[in-house]
Parts: C-alpha cells; structure tokens; sequence
C-alpha cells in the first residue's frame, strides 16, 4: 500500500508525533509504565547463575530454630560460638563474616560482652544495623519543596560494646513500586556521620582482606542508590544449616577465605522478599545480600539513565520512522519497524550491560503504535479512495449496479465477454449539428450537459448500465454486468422518461436560447456479446452484436420526439404499451428488414 503527502504536511505530521512521544518517554517511565517496562528489562537482564563461589550463606533455618528456640531468646554465646569457630585456624578462617541479625538490646551482660569480645579479636565480623524511615518535606538548593521518602526517624543500633567491636551496617531491603527488589543504598548520611549500607560493608571489608581498595559503585539521588544484577534465582547460594555449623558436622574449613552471611533462612522468620530475577517467588533477605555483595564485586551495578536525551533520541527515531512509512509500501515499512524494534532491544541490553539502564520495551511500543496507526490510516485512506472510485463509477454506471459490484467479492474485472439477453437503448439530439453552428461554444456545452445530465438520470432511475457517450449519442444496456427484472420493459421505460425529459427541456431551452431540442430513440432486445473489451491497461465495458447494431439502427431512423422498438421488444412488452405500428423498414447492413413499432405510451401500473 504507497500513501502520498505532500512534504511540507508530512514533515509536520512526523514533528507533531516526534513531540508526544518525547513528552511520553520522558514522563512514562517514571510512571506506571515504567514499571511496566522494568519488568519487563529484569526478565532481559537478570541473570540466574551464581559465578562467585567464595559467598556462603548460613542460614537460621527451620532445623536451627528447632534445636535452639527463637532467635530472641538465645544467648550470646550462641553466635559468640559461631564466630569462634569460623576464626579457630587462622589459617583458614573466612575474609569477613556478616550478620544480618541486629543484636540491638543486653540480655545477659556477661554473654554479651563475651560476644562482642570474640568479635572483637577476629577483627572480620560486620552487624547489622537498622534504619526506621518515615517521609520527609524538605527544601531543595532552589527552595523548592520536595518529599524525601528515606528520611531516618531513628536506628536500631547494636548494644554499645558490640558496636564498638565491629563494623556496622543498615540492612535495611529497599522495595520498588512493584513490590519486587531491584535497587540497594550505598550509604547514606545520618547525624553527620556516613554510614554504609550492610551489603557494602561485607563487600568493601572483603575486599580490604584481599589487600584492595573498595570501588565506590555509581550511585544516583540523596540517597546514593544504585540499580543491581541478580546472580541467582532464590537457593542459588550454598546455603548451611546454622545448627550444622555449631556441632561441628560442617568443618569450618570450607568457608576459608569467604564471604559468609548469617541471617534468616526460615518462613517464620518473616524476612524474605520478591526479588527482580524470579517474578512471583520469594527470596530471604540475607540471599538479597549476597546478590547485591556478587554485583558490586563484579561491577554488575546500573544506574538509571537521563530520560530526557533517550527520549529525545526515541522521538527523533520514532518521527523519521513515521516519515519512512509514509513513503514505502507496507510490507518495507514491516521489515524496518522489525529491525528497529529488534535494534532497540539490543541497545536497552547493551547499555544496561555497560551499567546504564534505559527502557527496554518503551520505544519498541511506541513504534508499535506508530506502526498500527499506519495500517489504520492506510486503511482508512483506502476506504475513503474507493469511495471516491465508487462515487466516480456510478457516474458511468447505475448506483445500485455499482452497490452490488462492491459488495461483490468475487466480482473480477477482466478482459472477454459472455452472451447475455439484453436490451439496449441508444438516444441522440435530432438536429444538434446544425443548432451547435449558430449557437456560442459555451451555449452548447450548457445544452448537451442539460441533455446528458436527463439521458444519464432516466438510465440509473430504471436501473440500466450507461455504456457510452458518443458525441451527443447515448447507448444504455440493459441485464448487464448483473440480472435485471423485467429489463426489457426498464428499457422502454427509460425511453420514455426521456422522452417527457425532453418536452421539458425543450421549453426551457427555447426561453433561454431560442433553440429546442428533441430527440430521437431506438430501442432492441436479443443476444449480445457483453463484457471487458480493450487491453489489460485500458478496457471499455460494452455489449456488440447485431442486436447492439440493430438498436443504433432504430434510433438513427427515429425522427424527433419518435420512440422506436422492434417487434422483439414490443412482443415482450406489448400488454402494457401502447403503440402504432410503423412497419417493416430497412436497415443498412441488413439482408432484411426489421418491423417497427412507434411507443405512444407507457402503462407503469402494471409493471
């Protein structure tokens, strides 16, 4: 399908849709459909393998609880044993241990401080702390007011000696709008003081036991967020039994030189959240941690980029696309918004490999829409062109005749013919010649417009095919391209209402001009040739034969105001005209003649 605009039209047509789409860009993907698109990138680029396999996770599981009751009721010792044993070789003791429990409130003084005195002479352990927030108003550098949704209330800190004996950070787990977790803080500032997040604080002691310095990830906002990679869907990490541990069944050699994170690893517990690598399942806070530990590690974090040049760069895409099609057939237009839609995909991978992370399914939508509202404006375009050709045929052809050919699926326009039983009529102007040598040019034109305009009309009016004009001759076919009821009868009807056409416009023309005009009618019935007559690229459609050539015969021996028929016709329809027989006449080209009837009137009642 090929659409034409003009240039100066189109280009404004594609500046308007380059608009909307950069305004959508920019404001979606803060929306909804943001969300919407996120989901769609964490099924893109969340990873599912575990690479790193120096991260141990022991776990406060269902068979730890059964053996030492609920966390709040243990002593100190309890993980005071736990660190004592991971540290008892110091040749193979882990690089850091993390525990995502808070131990914020004294129970037994001297457990207590045992604890944290163990902590202590390992020098590899980090506690967890937590941050309450509540939403904050706040006045930005420009005055402005705006809502600062991790405002920290107050912090739920280790007891004193154990915080003075350890590295401490907020293991708070940051939902997004969706409810799924995909972003992490890396710090934040508090009281004047930074204080870093658990996870970067596992990581950055690991890597200071490698004898490296921490990489400070990318981070955006006030809060130094941060966008991750997934290593692992929920129990991709090797997961210990806390109890395990504590009764020697795991040697403590086997977490040599790791990363090892105690925390929860029970449903009672209450700890576990929908992470971004597996929609619809659960994964326990401390594993959350461990993933966001592996992408800091592995330079695996994003940061979100500036919506407002992808937009710019989508609705640039988006309008020279809309241009595009305008100005290529459909199925061009289909490769390029598949290429370009495929193009986009890979760019949204690409970048959020390179730590950036853009929509991945905005632009291919919006070129989907784009791409929709050219087949429906094609369409619509098509629909509104074939009405005008339709409006244009039945200017030729009866409207109801061009009403059926549309509604025709299996009509087919083709060169050949097929023999049918129609009536043809054929009219023409009794002295036009003459009259057009004494009248101005445009007076005649005005007069065999009049004079075709009332032939036209009484043809469509009685459903007949308007074959031709010649000169000022008119040739009308009757039963043909479809079945016509009682064809013949319509012809001589047609006749006739040219006739008392004429009478009337005769009297008017002789007001205006002094001229009148009369004409002269033939009409026959028989076999004829009908059909598609020419070449593939320019046919007529016509009816030849002798009937056809019988029926230009009468109207060329029919005298002014005369209606002629021949006895086939009056046979047909002898009950309901009446007529004075004129007789056998000549006619050229014929061995024999042809008896005459003249039409005196016509009985519409009993049609």
């Amino acid at each position: 399908m090929a659409r034409h605009m003009k240039p100066n039209h189109s280009i404004r047509t594609a500046a308007v849709i380059a608009a909307v789409i950069l305004t959508s860009l920019a404001f979606l993907y803060f929306g909804a459909a943001g969300l919407w698109d996120i989901g769609i990138s964490d099924r893109l680029n969340q990873r599912e393998t575990v690479t790193n396999k120096k991260i141990y996770i022991i776990g406060i599981d269902d068979k730890t609880l059964a053996q030492y009751g609920p966390v709040n009721t243990w002593s100190r010792e309890v993980p005071a044993k736990l660190v004592s044993l991971l540290n008892q070789s110091p040749d193979a003791r882990p690089a850091v241990i993390g525990f995502d429990v808070i131990y914020s409130e004294r129970a037994d003084e001297a457990a207590d401080n045992h604890f944290a005195g163990v902590c202590g002479e390992a020098g590899n352990v980090v506690a967890a702390l937590s941050f309450s927030f509540k939403e904050q108003p706040e006045r930005d550098e420009k005055g402005r007011i705006t809502y600062n949704p991790y405002y920290v209330d107050y912090v739920i800190e280790p007891y004193e000696s154990l915080r003075e004996n350890v590295t401490c950070g907020f293991a708070n787990t940051f939902v997004d709008r969706d409810s799924y977790v995909r972003q992490a803080i890396a710090w934040m500032d508090y009281d004047g003081r930074r204080i870093d997040s658990f996870s970067y604080a596992v990581y950055a002691a690991y890597r200071q036991s490698l004898g490296e310095e921490a990489a400070v990830p990318g981070t955006y906002g006030r809060n130094h967020r941060f966008y991750f990679t997934y290593s692992g869907k929920p129990g991709s990490y090797s997961v210990v039994s806390m109890s395990d541990v504590l009764d020697g069944t795991v040697d403590p050699i086997l977490f040599k030189d790791a990363v090892v994170l105690v925390g929860a690893y029970a449903v009672g517990m209450q700890d576990a959240y929908m992470p971004a690598v597996a929609h619809g399942s659960q994964m326990y806070g401390v594993e959350i941690h461990a993933n966001i530990i592996e992408a800091l590690l592995e330079g695996r974090t994003q940061l979100p980029a500036s919506p407002l040049p992808y937009a710019a760069a989508g609705a640039l895409l988006c309008g020279v696309f809309f241009w595009c099609t305008d100005r290529i057939r459909l199925r061009y237009s289909a490769v390029v918004f598949a290429a370009l839609t495929v193009l986009s995909v890979v760019f949204a991978r690409g970048m959020y490999v390179h730590g950036y992370l853009v929509p991945t399914v905005l632009l291919p939508a919006c070129l989907t829409v784009l791409y929709l509202a050219q087949i429906i404006r094609g369409y619509l375009a098509e629909i509104m062109r074939r009405r005008r050709v339709v409006s244009v045929f039945k200017q030729y052809v009866a409207p109801q005749v061009v009403d059926k050919i549309s509604r025709d699926r299996d009509f087919e326009l083709v060169l050949g013919g097929e023999n049918r039983h129609i009536a043809v009529l054929f009219v023409d102007i009794r002295g036009f010649t003459t009259m057009s040598e004494s009248m101005r040019p445009e007076e005649v034109v005005e007069i065999l417009n009049e004079y075709l305009r009332l032939t036209t009309q009484s043809i469509f009016d009685n459903g007949g095919t308007l074959d031709k004009f010649v000169g000022d001759a008119t040739m009308a076919v009757f039963n043909a391209p479809f079945d016509l009821d009682d064809y013949i009868f319509r012809a001589v009807c047609t006749a006739w209402d040219m006739k008392e056409g004429s009478d009337r416009l005769s009297e008017r023309f002789r007001e205006r001009f002094g001229k009148t005009v009369s004409f002269g009618i033939g009409v026959n019935c028989g076999n004829a040739v009908v059909g598609n007559i020419g070449c593939d690229f320019r046919m007529d459609y016509t009816a030849i034969g002798d009937t056809v050539n019988t029926a230009a015969r009468l109207e060329s021996n029919a005298k002014a105001g005369q209606i002629l028929i021949s006895s086939d016709v009056y046979e047909a329809v002898r009950e309901r005209v009446e007529v004075t027989p004129i007789g056998e006449i000549p006619l050229k080209g014929k061995s024999n003649g042809v008896f005459v009837y003249q039409v005196d009137q016509v009985k519409r009642g009993e049609r």
